[in-house]
């Protein structure tokens, strides 16, 4: 009999992942780790004392063993208790996972609930301060993802030296739930690492998806707007792929679209290179507002709003 739901449960697999066929995506790069897992274990194993092998290690490597016997006999992914599909992006966050979601015991849902209430502690500690102040630029943003993690990013980085910029970063990483959290997490060391290297705004996006490319399997990819501002009122922005940003002043309202394809959509070419061409303008000093989203655009069903949302 089916253990009753916890929020957790409800909440993971409310998060459905985008619609991506399993054995397309997922199948190589699981085999990949388990064979990978399987070989650390066996190295492990004949390191231990021969008479006396460590039995958690034994017992670690039959379930890898286990699960490549599933993937050769083509059973790999589906739950032995009702025959359904697994989620996806448990799988990839764990590929020893055997059960769906509604098939979870008691203990496991409990354990399940507890790492995503400590996922998303981690995740909002990675996030900047909420009022940030750079010059005569003041920044504040707001952070209510769907569910208890997301792959919602937003980041500010402010620079070590007087002279420097503040470079600020909005984001949406395909998928949901935990998997995306993963690769927010990645975009956000990734980004912060590079900002430090006195790239350009250009330069800074080759780079980020080059190794976005590097570290990530099909069909994982990330929308962004990435941009600096100085302490003289001047703006550089780049966008791959993102909603549009909006500049208000005086003026009315002005419309920064994509300049740029998706980190993680070139995989194909030759060391991931990346083409997105950053816009440069003039804020004007306590008049001009400039206004970024990675969901607002969304309606409360989820359905594609636009930038009138914003507006």
């Amino acid at each position: 009999m089916p253990e009753p739901d916890s929020t957790a449960a409800r909440l993971a697999r409310s998060s459905n992942p985008e619609s991506i066929p399993m054995p397309e995506v997922t199948d190589p790069y699981l085999r990949e780790q388990l064979e990978k897992r399987r070989a650390e274990l066996n190295s492990a194993v004949s390191a231990a004392m021969p008479e006396a092998p460590e039995a958690p290690l034994l017992e670690i490597l039959g379930e890898v063993n286990s699960a490549l016997q599933r993937m050769d006999d083509g059973t790999y992914g589906i739950c032995p208790t009702c025959n359904d599909t697994v989620e996806k992006e448990r799988l990839l966050a764990d590929p020893l996972v055997r059960f769906c979601l509604d098939h979870l015991t008691s203990g496991e849902q409990r354990a399940l609930e507890r790492d995503m209430e400590l996922a998303a502690k981690i995740q909002r500690g990675l996030l900047p301060e909420t009022n940030l102040r750079f010059n005569d630029w003041r920044v504040h943003y707001q952070y209510k993802p769907a569910g208890l993690v997301s792959g919602d990013y937003c980041d500010l980085i402010s620079p070590t030296n007087t002279d420097g910029k503040l470079v600020f970063l909005f984001g949406d990483v395909a998928g949901k739930g935990v998997a995306a959290a993963l690769l927010m997490s990645h975009l956000h060391a990734m980004f912060r690492s590079l900002s430090g290297v006195g790239l350009e705004l250009d330069g800074l996006l080759e780079r980020a998806n080059h190794v976005f490319c590097e570290s990530t399997i099909a069909g994982q990819y990330a929308t962004l707007i990435c941009g600096r501002a100085g302490g003289a009122g001047e703006v550089e922005i780049a966008s791959a792929g993102h909603f549009p940003a909006l500049i208000v002043g005086k003026d009315g309202v002005r419309k920064i679209g994509s300049t740029g394809v998706p980190l993680g959509t070139r995989k194909s070419r030759p060391r991931c290179g990346l083409e997105v061409l950053p816009l440069k303008t003039r804020s004007e000093p306590k008049t001009s507002e400039i206004t970024a989203s990675t969901g607002a655009t969304n309606g409360p069903d989820h359905s594609r709003s636009g930038v009138t949302r914003l507006r």
